[in-house]
């Protein structure tokens, strides 16, 4: 049975109206600035309230762009990754790391499915070897592939010493976390563990499939690419990442959203919520706004948070991959709302050419886009 939910504002919100870069055709009805002002959202159940988030209308959405033939189709102003020969890929040469005809790709130097945790051995900048990553998690055609390393993306900003790193059982996979210390909207001290790199589990399926299987983890890999969920995540539909069913993709399941919800996250970490990333934005002393959030490498931030968010990309609801590799972010919160019946799902979204954070007011983004995953340790 479904419950409406009212959103209601605490203080009058200005809004103005500007035009940005976005590959999202379900742009948010209204877009918040996550920082210092007093305006906020409410709603029952999710605890949208208080402080830090400046009201700001979505632009009008740039004219699409040819698809190039390129799963990293960056622009020039919007990408300093320097590529070498061995980044180069075609989504036909590349399996899947989770299904079983491609785990017979998986090189000796897979690591242990230990869950324990470990200090990472180096400051940031480490090289490939101190990334204890599965080169399961890109099974390809090619055994020139060297998994990505990690540890490029991470803050570089008075971040030294303080990453730390988890292996996921589940498939070997290792994160770089930290602990964030900032304000959160009430105005008070809090601290956030959470990872400093997108998830990436799961069996991937092609983009122009919904992740319909409810029995497995899965994933979309930008440009279906596995390369490229080994350098920037997996993406998933709101339903995959909040491990319910699929069926809750088209229809509400606000009575099956918990607290301290773990979706599709490892054991002891759950989904990254929206007051989790309000502390993370003002964490460690950032004075950037959402560029002290971003990555250094590659998507125009100075990662002062040393949360280093990464241009992962979108998969539209119809299937496609529209020019965001390396551009644009967006990330799903795990709630839902419901206005005179209308459903609404909350998210954030930022792009390299705009310093804006959006989200996560009144937005009409569909559950079925594709979008990238975050985990903050549970307490």
């Amino acid at each position: 049975m479904k419950t409406i939910k009212k959103i209601g504002f605490v203080s009058a919100v200005a809004f103005a109206m500007l035009a940005f870069s976005a590959c999202d055709d379900s742009s948010s009805v209204s877009s918040d600035e996550t920082g210092t002002s007093s305006s906020s959202v409410e709603t029952s159940d999710l605890d949208e309230s208080s402080s830090s988030v400046d009201k700001k209308s979505s632009g009008n959405e740039s004219t699409e762009k040819d698809k190039s033939s390129s799963s990293e189709n960056k622009s020039s102003s919007s990408t300093k990754e320097t590529k070498n020969s061995s980044d180069s890929k075609s989504s036909s040469s590349v399996k899947t790391d989770d299904s079983s005809s491609s785990n017979k790709g998986k090189s000796s130097s897979s690591v242990s499915s230990s869950s324990s945790e470990k200090q990472s051995s180096s400051s940031v900048g480490s090289s490939s070897s101190s990334v204890k990553q599965s080169s399961s998690s890109v099974a390809s055609s090619s055994s020139e592939y060297v998994p990505f390393d990690h540890s490029q993306t991470l803050g570089s900003i008075g971040q030294e010493g303080v990453y730390k790193t988890f292996t996921d059982s589940r498939n070997g996979r290792s994160y770089y976390y930290m602990e964030f210390k900032g304000v959160n909207r009430q105005g008070d001290s809090a601290t956030v563990t959470a990872m400093a790199e997108n998830l990436n589990i799961g069996e991937m399926v092609a983009g122009d499939k919904d992740q319909a299987d409810d029995s497995k983890v899965e994933r979309y890999c930008y440009d279906n690419d596995t390369i490229n969920c080994d350098r920037y995540g997996g993406l998933y539909q709101w339903a995959e990442m909040m491990k319910l069913p699929s069926e809750c993709n088209t229809k509400s399941c606000a009575d099956s959203i918990k607290p301290n919800h773990q979706g599709i996250c490892p054991d002891d970490w759950r989904l990254l919520t929206y007051d989790d990333f309000v502390v993370i934005l003002n964490s460690n002393g950032n004075n950037h706004g959402i560029e002290g959030v971003r990555s250094t490498f590659g998507f125009g931030g100075y990662n002062t948070t040393g949360y280093s968010l990464v241009g992962a990309g979108l998969r539209r609801p119809t299937g496609e991959f529209k020019d965001c590799l390396g551009k644009e972010t967006y990330w799903y919160y795990p709630g839902e709302i419901l206005v005179d019946g209308e459903m609404f799902v909350l998210g954030s979204n930022t792009s390299y050419s705009d310093n804006s954070i959006y989200g996560p007011s009144n937005f009409n983004y569909t559950k079925l886009e594709g979008r990238s995953v975050r985990c903050v340790k549970s307490k």
